[in-house]
């Protein structure tokens, strides 16, 4: 009898001994199998590398590293306190693990662009919302809740699955060419199409009806936010999926579907043409593309019936008082450089055509223009003739939307046909 309970004893003693030495759960590591599927770590679990403040070139934003997690300080507010990847993502799958203090608040942002004149990452890029559904100070509307697409889309509450304020929950974000999904601890709750016209409908009649550039980007940089309380992140891993090719039909010979108006000048459609004219303010005036188109190979008819004095702008953005920002090609009279590449609110002229190419527009009558823009890579074309190969920096690092342009002074009228793109 002794020697039984001695032998069980030394069982159970045994059993004790292997489980407290197992190893526990290892954070912030990618399996082999992670790593031949592509995915990437973005946080190593010790230091904030590949991290920086929005806007900035390093980090002074309140974050740090605890314990295997970065950690919001809990002192940033609507204006500050966000953090940024150094890289820009597209496409992906993005998985992390987190955590918030009791009544917190914070958010995982994607496609966020910078630039000077954004002050703020939300502005531009959507968010999956991180909150303390049962704890939180003040009543939350459903697209305030957790796992919302920032005052967009809702989640599906019948398979909405929280833990509360202080224990783990995991949550994925995937942006495949357009098709989003949002995902809460195993469930599916949010998916649904970017840039369609439900989509738009959503974004110009709620909360972002003056951010016109909410959303809009392709790619971007991913945002941690700090919005005045403590979160904490672990396990934050991405994995990149492929960019499809597509072609557009810009213009639909119809209406002016797919196209936004900044400016009083006129544009309308008359006999399957897309017009432009000046109007009485005799003012600069933009047709822009609602959506944003990177790196395309554009071709466009042109026909300058009065003046002729337009453009078609490129990975361009706009800001209040109906002012884009961008690139433009030039369309003009004969001897201004049609073809051309000029930067507007910047740099002026990058390249201007060689004078013997003046001759190649034909006045009063229809001319095809070529534009392909591949990375910090702009070609031109006009008539089939080459007119402009640039290579800049700055173009490389933009993105935006394509838009007409009406220069002013007043006595303008441009015709547009056959809007086609092929997405690169």
């Amino acid at each position: 009898m002794k020697s039984r309970f001695l032998l069980l004893s030394v069982t159970m003693l045994t059993a004790m001994v292997f489980t407290s030495c197992k190893p526990s759960a290892r954070h912030n590591v990618l399996t082999e199998a992670e790593k031949a599927e592509g995915w990437q770590l973005l946080f190593d679990g010790e230091t904030l590398n590949g991290w920086r403040d929005y806007n900035g070139d390093s980090l002074t934003a309140p974050w740090f590293v605890e314990n295997g997690t970065i950690q919001a300080k809990g002192e940033g507010a609507d204006e500050h306190g966000y953090i940024v990847t150094e890289r820009l993502f597209e496409n992906f799958e993005l998985v992390w693990d987190w955590k918030i203090a009791e009544g917190g608040n914070s958010g995982v942002l994607y496609h966020v662009v910078e630039h000077p004149k954004f002050a703020v990452p939300y502005i531009t890029g959507p968010e999956y919302q991180l909150i303390d559904n049962f704890g939180f100070p003040e009543p939350l509307e459903e697209w305030q809740k957790t796992a919302a697409d920032y005052a967009m889309h809702v989640p599906d509450t019948s398979k909405l699955i929280i833990k509360p304020a202080g224990e783990w929950n995991t949550s994925k974000i995937v942006f495949d060419n357009g098709h989003v999904e949002h995902w809460l601890n195993g469930e599916k709750v949010v998916e649904f199409e970017a840039w369609t016209d439900d989509w738009f409908a959503r974004k110009n009649s709620g909360k972002w009806e003056n951010a016109p550039e909410y959303g809009l980007a392709r790619k971007g940089v991913i945002c941690l936010q700090d919005h005045g309380s403590a979160a904490w992140f672990r396990n934050i891993k991405i994995r990149e999926l492929p960019r499809k090719t597509r072609e557009v039909n810009l213009f639909n010979g119809v209406d002016l579907t797919g196209w936004e108006a900044y400016g009083t000048e006129k544009w309308y459609v008359q006999d399957g043409l897309l017009v432009c004219e000046s109007g009485p303010d005799k003012q600069y005036g933009y047709l822009a593309t609602r959506e944003y188109y990177d790196n395309f190979d554009l071709t466009v008819e042109f026909k300058q019936e009065a003046d002729g004095n337009s453009g078609v702008f490129i990975r361009s953005f706009v800001e209040p008082g109906a002012i884009v920002n961008g690139w433009q090609v030039e369309v003009a009279p004969k001897g201004h450089d049609t073809g051309g590449i000029y930067e507007s609110y910047g740099r002026g002229w990058l390249a201007q055509i060689p004078d013997e190419k003046e001759e190649i527009l034909k006045v009063g009558d229809w001319n095809t223009l070529r534009i392909v823009v591949n990375g910090d890579n702009v070609k031109t074309y006009l008539n089939g003739e080459p007119m402009v190969d640039l290579t800049d920096e700055k173009i490389g690092k933009a993105q935006g939307r394509i838009a007409l342009q009406i220069h002013d002074g007043g006595g303008i009228k441009v015709l547009w046909r056959n809007l086609k793109l092929q997405i690169l």
